[in-house]
Parts: C-alpha cells; structure tokens; sequence
C-alpha cells in the first residue's frame, strides 16, 4: 500500500482539517529483512511483511488473566478486529513504499513471527521510541542519507523529494507534544492545545514546511540552520485544526498523527507570533491532503477546492421540532427511521429550533434573526407562509452554530393540515422558513427547509428517547463582492451581494435532470452534504458500535400478552412460565426489556448486590487506565455514550471498575464495555451491574477467558464442526483459503455481537442468550454466514477478513433483514448433545497433539515461550526502572517541596509563639489595668456613698430647719392675728377710734379736722406697726428664700454627683470590663433611686 492510499477526503472547515481515511487502517513494517532468521531463510517470515491493524475497530487487550503475553498470543489478531498475519499476500512493492515513505524520527521496530507458528502466538510488538528532537551531527547524517536515498531513488511516490512543492512558515514556536485517545475530536484537541500553551515553560522557535501534495512530508527545521528537527509524513497526520476566536489559543494550531500504530497517537501543538497566519497554515495542510492531480486519476472529476477568497459560502443548517411532554417541559419528537419523517402528535404545543452552522469559507457574522416561517406542504408561496413567535436567538455555547426558537401553536387554523391524524403508512410535507440578517451581506438571507411530517394520536407511544435525530440540509451561498461605490453607505459594513442560494437537494435535482449519469467536471467549488447518522454511504468505513435505533413502539396485543405473562410470572418467579421462550424468540418489546432481562438472569431479588456494588465502586481497580481508554471507544455511534465525561460514560467506567474489582480472578477484559452499555440502556448502573455479573458467571461467559482461552478455542472448533455439517461448501472454501474461525468468530463470542452490529439485532440476540443460554450464539453465527454464503465463497481470504468487518454489520441496519436473521437462526437446532460431543472430540484431538509433539518442538516451544516472557519480563524491568527514577524524581520534588513547606511552617510558628508572648503581656497589663479600675471604681463608690449619706443629713437638717422656720412663721403669724384682734377691739371700743377705722380695719377719711397732737400720735403709731409688719414680712420672704436655696443647692450636688458616677460607667461599657462595670452600676443606679 503506498502513502497516498492512506489519504482520502478532507473536510473543508475553517477551525479544522481532518483526513478520512477510506482504508481505516494503517501500516506497521516488521522489518523482517534487515532481521532475518538464520534458520528460517526463505521462510514464511520474509513473506509476511506486513500487519493490517484496524483504526476504527474495536481493540481488546485482556488484563487480568495469567500472563500479559499469553493474553497478547491468543487474541493478537482477534480481538484488535483484525489484525492478521498476511501469509505472501502482500506485495514486496508495498513494503519498499511502506519503509522509504517515512523517514521521520519515529521508527518503530517490531519483531518478526517465527516461521511455521501460529499468528496467534506471534511475540508482541516490541517498540524503541525516539524523542522527534534531532543533534546537529543526527541531522547531518540524515540529510546526508537523504540525499543519497534521492539519487538512488527512481522517483517513487514514497520516497522523499528534497525539493518538493512546499510552503514555508517562520516565526513558530513549539509548544510540545502529548499523547491522544481520540485523534480527530476538536474538544480534545482544543483541550490538549489548552494545556500545553499553559504549561509551556521552554518552547522552541521554529520554521515549518507543509508540502503541497499528498505524497510529500510536514518538516520542523532550525529557523537559523534551517536543520531538520523532525518530519511527519502526511498520510500519518490525521488531523489539524486551530484555536477558537476571543480565547488565550487563537493564535495556536496543532496536528495529530498515528505513531507507530492505531492505538497511539500524538498531537504537536504550535504557536504563531502572526495570528493572522494560522488561517493560511490550515488551509496549507487543507491542500496537502488532497491527492496529487499527477499521482490521482480521477482528481479532473473532482471539484475544485474551496479557497478562502472564494465567493461561495457553504451552511448546515438543522431542523429540530420539539413538543409538551406533559411535565413541564419540551423533548425533541422522533424521526421515522425509513421514511425520514418527524412523528408529530395532534393537539401538543410545539417549538422549532434552527441550528444554522457555517461550514467553509471566511466567517460571516449573524448578527439577527427576524423572521422563522411555518407552512404546511411544499412548493409554497412567500404569501403562505405563517410568522412564528420567537423565544429565543443567538449563538450556542461553542460559539459554532446560530440557534432560533420559535413557538408553534398547531391548534391556530393556518395549521389546522398539520394537526390532523394522517392516515397510516401516508406522510405530508411541512415547509419552515428562517430569514437572517447577516452583517456583511446587503440583503437578509432566507434558508427553507422542506421535510416530511407524519401527524398520529396524541396517546400513541414515542420513540426510544434516544432516536431523536434533527433534519439536516446544506445550503450553498453564493456572494458577490460589491465595490465601494455600490454599497449604501461607505462606511457601511456590508461587503456582499447574494449571487444564489441553493441547497444540496436543489443541486442533486438539476445534477441529476441536466446530465443523469455524468459527474461534474467543473472548477465547481461545492463541498459534499455530510449523511445523516442512519443513512452512511456504502463505504470501506466499518459501521460505528452503538449504531441504530430501536423503536419503543410496539402493537397493543403484544403488549398485553406480554403483561399477562409478567402478571403470572410474578406470582412465581422461580419458575419460568411455559410460553416465554416463544414470545423471546419474537423479540421482548423493547419498553419491557429491562424488567424481562432482570427476570431471566434472577436478579429480581439482588438487594444485597446492589449494597455490594456501592461499596465496589469506591474502591480503586488495578485495571483503571484500561477502563479509562476503553470508555470511549465503546458505543461512539450513541448519543448516551458519545460525550466524553456524559453521564453515560461516567456510568459505563463504574460498572466496569465495579466488576475489574468484583473478580479478581478474569478483572476487566475489554468487551466487557460494550455489554455492560447494552444493559445500561435498558435499566439503571446498579441493576445493570448485577445482570452483567449474572452473564459472567452463571451463563459462563468468563470461562472464556480463563486458562488461557482453552474455552474460546474450543468455541472455534465447535464453530467449525457445525459449518461442516450445515455450510460444508462454505467450510471447504474457507479450508482452501486458510481461514479459521478465530480470525472472524472471537468477537462474536467475547463481545457476544455487542462491538460491531446493530442495536436492533444486538437487544434480540441479549434476549435469546438471557433465555436460552451462551450457545445462541452458535445459532447466530450460523444464520450469518448462512446468509453471506453466496458472497463469501467469492472471496479470497483478505476480502473474506473485510466482507467480515464491513458489510456484514451494515446489512443489518435495516429492522427488516435483522428480523430474518433471527428467524433464521431460531429455526436452526443445534443440540447440547452435539455440542458435548464435538467439546469431547476437541479435547481428543488437543491430547493426541500434546502425545505426538516430538521433545525437541515442545522444548523449542517452551524456549520460544521463555524467550518471550525475558522480552516481557525486561520490558516490564525497564518499564519499573523509568518508573523507580520518575518515583525518586518524584519523591525528590515532594520533599523539597515538604522541606519548603515545614521552614514555612516553623517560621509561622515562630511568628506565632511571639504573638503568643506578646497577647499574654498584653493580657497581664489589661489585667493590672482593670485591677486598679476596680480599685478606683470602689473608692469612688465609696466617696460617693459618704457624700449620698452627708447630702442626707444635710438634706434633713434642712428639712428641720424649714419645719421651724414654718412654726416659728405660724406662731408668729398667730401672735400678730391676736394682737391685730386686740387693737381691732379696742379700736372698736374707743369712740374715737372707731369713726377713725371701719370693720376692715381701714381708715376712714376724716370728717371732722382732728386736733393736731392726736394726728400725729396716731400717724407714728400706725408707722410703727405699718414698719413692723414689713419687716415681718421682709423676716419671712428671706427665710423661704434660704430654703429654696439650700433646697436647689442640694438638688444640683446630688445631679452632680450622680452624672460623674454614671459618665464613669458609661465609659467603662466601651472597655473589654462589661461584666464588672455593668453590676456597678445597677448598684450606683439603684442607690441613686433611693436618694431621689
């Protein structure tokens, strides 16, 4: 196989270029002549020269049970599905292709399989790695050897072209390499790209030179000697794609590449100090994995490829319809599977949801959405078209597509025709509109999507949720520059004019009615509408685990007659009711196949498995990083499975670390993965869990990979004897071409038809093995190669090994010829007693072969045996001793950073021990200060007291003295009354004076002239009494006086007092002292009310 076999579509995107490779595998050369045996010259060694091993196909590594090269001898081809020994098939040009078509840093070196021995017990690949860094003298050497290879070359596609059509790029950095399971996922790439960017400490400048045809060679030279550093052939890079717009990696690209063989594979990650050059390094690595038009006959059919300035725009544009499911929320509807139609139900309100994803070509920017259209039928009218309320637009979270919902009402009567029941097996047309305005277009553009609906009642049953598919279409835009001058506004954004806008379908139609039959020869720039999930093209590709979907539809008499059986059956569930094995060989409806499939394995009752397996999964399993890698090869075609850390995959590694723990003996086998997704998708982890371990043990599937698969190979032989007896035409012509059964059978027993086929057929084939045993699987393989019988027989043994892998899993897409199959395979009756008998004949023949080996070949097996396990045991020696010094290296590190770490810590302890010293003189001072507060506070207390109890006294000396003050004012008053009433009478009793006085005692105006002396003796005396009274008065208004000073006097000493006292507590509040001021002071509070 040349280099350029290798090399097949790319796809055209602007963040990523990817190879799809139509022969999924890749080469690994023996090198069996430079290491020839000296007792096997001209053996089959030299005639074996190359492995086919698959990319795509599932790889098994068996861990766990006996010996690592044991596991490696029996299942080296099988179980790496396939990787078989070519026995002179190959021709010697393949390999001179093969050994001078890459000469990059990588050489991989691979032990020859002796002469006359089994492929199956060929010795494993052992590989010497060189790091892709290159000395100044190595890099000499090369060059000199490269130039000598070219002059002795004669120009073959292999070999290296010094001078061959290449682009240069300058100013890169290499950030490094790291390893990859999924080689051609942009989420890991962009991950992985990520992180090496991050953690980058000494990159290295370099200059890269990406060749212009498929046959040539990616370079890293030295940007100053321009030395090769290290070179990748191109039909070995896999894919190459570029960091996102807006993030810390968009001026960062990287590419993958297959080292060595499919399961190892390698990203190179690089940086450019021009961002705008990454755009131009793709499309560079878009032109160099296109075949040659030199070495491609066919290239003048092909279209032209996509440029970045071209003027067509290519887009994906999906149709998503969902509905109310009743809970408050919205699900996706179902898409029948052989009409391509949605499945609607009557009366359910619904929603549109557009995903518009550009595909090639220089970025447009949707800047807004402002019309989704609904009408029913096809061919429609603008006018008839129905304006949808949108919920929501934007862009989704990766920033790849447009996302536009609307809600859609079908009871309004413009949608009347798609809310009425459609008769069955009949279908309408439903046609949805989406007008975008993009920013650098003139005018909006408008994408139609026609598609098929089908109407049912709003009580028939949905699709298995996980069928839900989206209709997809590819529209071609084509755009006119316009010049300045043409444009509305010149400081407009617009740049564009629409040309035409067509869909693939549109274009297949004009294709197909211009020129049926005829390809287009055109420098047209169209790029191919990528199938639907269910619809792949009849290629070389081998059909994805995990494919089909299975309906939970299922007809009401089925139904009941099913529920009358559980009904019965769950009255005794020890015993198996007499019809079920007729009503499992038709198929359990897949709505009941997780309560059936617990009820035949009788794990009905496994509450304390459940409890076991809790406690499994938290426990650590020897075999993680096997489960881990094997995650997500399993069911890739799922949408359960497919999302690296979903919850299906985080389900699936529980259940497998569960049972690598559970039985210690066997561990996780790789297989088991793909049988442990089937269950999960018909029952929870737990359950699923306690079914697998049913399966293993008690349907004895582990006993197939015990003792060193002397089981599996007795399955062979079995295999075998029942072809002889119901295929003989087809057992003789797989005699004549030396095929076994080994080398297509082992994956259908370890796997049990999990890995490779349909799910339809695979839930069927779970059914009849749940109800009748592990030998189904005889019926079954005897129904397939029944029905490939009249294909095969045509083969040779490589097309027989691929009809295998590839079309066998496809013919069984369809529900139609999975139903025959099984049929078929009920109908054939294969006996246990057969079976024993051909088990005891295989054991027969195993002895008589143990008798007849002569000493010498069974020491000569023992010593190859030995050999084999030094070269495992030295590998496994040098594999602990990197590991020792990566330890020590390890350990180096964490005790430095543990010694760093402790003088950080005794510094801290420092720090706090003095922090320590100085709290407890701070808290001895605060004590001594708070001692003399009290000391003062109770002096004080004490002063205010004795001045309390001295205002007291004083208070009520003032008190008596007022008191006889007050008596002494009374009986002077008193004594005045009396001597006022003695003068009154008096005056009363003299004549004269009482025409003098009136009964008030008042003066009366004088009548008559007095004598004179009389006058004035009465004026002096009345003067007298007038100045005596007054002075009496004068006596009393002073003595209050004094006692409502003495009585303020007190009053303001004592507020005085008392305002000191609580200022003073007051301020001992704001102290850490609370609780002592806080009892002085109900003290001073309460002695205060009582001396108020």
């Amino acid at each position: 196989m040349d280099d350029k076999g290798s090399v097949g579509k790319i796809s055209v995107s602007s963040d990523s270029v990817s190879t799809l490779n139509s022969e999924d595998f890749v080469l690994v050369s023996r090198l069996g002549d430079e290491t020839p045996s000296s007792t096997n010259n001209g053996s089959d060694d030299e005639k074996t020269g190359l492995k086919v091993i698959s990319e795509e196909g599932v790889s098994f590594k068996i861990v766990g049970n006996g010996s690592e090269q044991q596991l490696q001898k029996e299942l080296e081809d099988v179980l790496m599905e396939p990787s078989v020994v070519d026995t002179g098939l190959r021709s010697e040009k393949g390999m001179d292709s093969l050994g001078g078509g890459d000469h990059g840093p990588l050489p991989a070196t691979v032990s020859p399989v002796p002469a006359g021995s089994d492929p199956l017990s060929a010795p494993p690949l052992k590989l010497e790695m060189v790091l892709p860094v290159q000395t100044a003298q190595e890099s000499e050497l090369n060059e000199r050897s490269y130039r000598a290879d070219e002059s002795s070359s004669d120009g073959s596609p292999g070999s290296p072209i010094q001078d061959e059509d290449s682009v240069v790029f300058s100013q890169l950095t290499y950030l490094g390499c790291a390893s990859v399971n999924a080689p051609r996922s942009e989420v890991e790439a962009l991950r992985m790209m990520s992180i090496l960017r991050g953690q980058c400490q000494l990159p290295l400048d370099v200059t890269l030179s990406v060749p212009g045809v498929s046959e040539g060679t990616v370079r890293l030279l030295d940007p100053n000697t321009s030395t090769e550093i290290a070179n990748y052939p191109i039909y070995k890079i896999l894919f190459c794609v570029r960091g996102h717009d807006g993030t810390p990696e968009s001026d960062c690209f990287a590419f993958t590449e297959s080292h060595y063989n499919a399961e190892i594979f390698r990203i190179h990650v690089f940086r450019c100090q021009i961002q705008e050059a990454v755009s131009r390094i793709l499309y560079s690595f878009a032109t160099a994995f296109r075949r040659s038009a030199k070495k491609a006959g066919l290239s003048s059919q092909q279209p032209a490829p996509l440029t970045p300035d071209s003027d067509l725009f290519t887009f994906t544009v999906s149709l998503e319809i969902k509905e109310d499911d009743g809970k408050g929320t919205f699900s996706a509807v179902a898409k029948d599977k052989d009409k391509q139609s949605f499945k609607l139900r009557a009366g359910m309100d619904k929603k549109i949801v557009i995903y518009v994803q550009q595909t090639s070509n220089k970025e447009l920017a949707i800047e807004r959405c402002f019309g989704l259209l609904l009408s029913p039928g096809k061919n429609v009218k603008n006018s008839d078209m129905h304006l949808l309320d949108l919920e929501s637009m934007g862009k989704s979270s990766d920033g790849k597509s447009y996302i536009i919902t609307g809600s859609w009402n079908p009871k309004t009567p413009q949608f009347q025709p798609v809310n009425e029941e459609t008769p069955k097996d009949k279908f309408m047309y439903m046609t949805t509109a989406v007008d975008l305005v993009i920013t650098e277009v003139e005018e909006p553009v408008r994408f139609l999507l026609e598609t098929r609906v089908r109407v049912c009642s709003p009580n028939d049953r949905l699709f298995w949720p996980f069928s839900k598919r989206n209709y997809t279409e590819t529209f071609y835009l084509k755009l006119r520059q316009m010049e300045r001058k043409e444009r509305k506004s010149p400081a407009s954004d617009t740049l564009y004019e629409v040309v035409s806008l067509e869909s693939e379908t549109e274009r297949e139609k004009r294709k197909t009615t211009a020129s049926p039959g005829i390809l287009p020869t055109g420098t047209g720039t169209t790029v191919p509408s990528p199938p639907e999930d269910d619809e792949e093209e009849d290629n070389d590709e081998p059909l994805l685990s995990g494919s089909g979907d299975v309906s939970k539809e299922c007809a009401e008499k089925i139904l009941e007659t099913w529920g009358d059986l559980l009904s019965k059956w769950h009255l005794n569930l020890s015993v198996r009711p007499r019809q079920l094995p007729a009503l499992v060989r038709s198929g359990i409806p897949e709505a009941l196949r997780g309560e059936v499939w617990q009820l035949l394995a009788g794990c009905h009752n496994n509450d304390h498995q459940v409890e076991e397996y809790r406690t499994l999964i938290t426990k650590e399993s020897p075999q993680d990083s096997a489960i881990t890698r094997d995650i997500n090869r399993t069911f890739p075609a799922h949408d359960y499975f497919k999302d690296t850390g979903g919850d299906g995959q985080d389900s699936l590694y529980k259940i497998c670390k569960a049972y690598s723990v559970y039985d210690e003996e066997i561990g996780y086998c790789q297989g088991q993965s793909f049988l442990a997704a089937v269950l999960l998708l018909h029952m929870p982890e737990e359950q699923a869990f306690s079914v697998l371990v049913k399966i293993m043990f008690d349907y004895g599937l582990r006993d197939l990979f015990k003792q060193n698969f002397e089981d599996l190979h007795c399955k062979f032989f079995q295999l075998e004897r029942l072809m002889q007896e119901y295929i003989p035409d087809l057992y003789n012509h797989f005699l004549n071409v030396g095929l076994e059964a080994h080398m297509y059978a082992s994956q259908w027993f370890l796997t049990l038809f999990t890995a490779k086929f349909p799910l339809y057929m695979v839930f069927h084939i779970i059914d009849l093995l749940l109800c009748e045993g592990i030998s189904v699987i005889f019926n079954v393989a005897l129904a397939l190669l029944k029905t490939s019988k009249d294909d095969l027989i045509q083969t040779d043994f490589e097309g027989a090994l691929k009809f295998f892998r590839v079309p066998v899993p496809k013919r069984y897409r369809s529900e139609e010829n999975a139903k025959k199959l099984m049929e078929l395979a009920c109908s054939i009756k294969i006996s246990q007693k057969k079976l024993k008998k051909f088990e005891k004949e295989y054991h027969t023949l195993r002895e008589q072969q143990e008798q007849q080996e002569a000493p010498i070949e069974r020491y000569e097996r023992e010593n190859r045996r030995l050999q084999e396990a030094n070269m495992r045991l030295e590998q496994e020696n040098d594999d602990l001793a990197h590991e020792l010094v990566s330890s020590k290296i390890a350990l180096r590190k964490d005790l430095d950073n543990a010694e760093e770490k402790a003088d950080a810590l005794n510094k801290e302890l420092l720090l706090t021990k003095q922090k320590l010293v100085d709290s407890e003189d701070e808290k001895r001072r605060l004590e001594e200060e708070s001692a003399q507060l009290k000391e003062m506070c109770r002096r004080e207390l004490d002063k205010s007291e004795s001045e309390i109890k001295k205002n007291g006294s004083i208070i009520g000396e003032y008190k008596q003295i007022c008191s006889q003050l007050s008596e002494r004012l009374e009986k002077q008053q008193t004594a005045n009354r009396g001597e006022l009433e003695k003068i009154r009478s008096k005056v009363e009793g003299c004549e004269k004076c009482s025409s003098l006085f009136n009964k008030e005692g008042r003066v009366r105006a004088a009548v008559t002239t007095a004598p004179a002396g009389g006058t004035e003796e009465t004026d002096e005396e009345k003067e007298g009494l007038k100045n005596q009274l007054r002075e009496m008065e004068l006596e009393l208004a002073q003595t209050k006086l004094q006692l409502v000073e003495a009585e303020c006097k007190i009053q303001q000493d004592l507020e005085h007092h008392l305002g000191l006292a609580l200022n003073e507590v007051q301020a001992a509040k704001k102290t850490w002292f609370n609780r002592t001021l806080s009892s002085i002071k109900t003290v001073t509070g309460s002695q205060g009310k009582e001396t108020t």
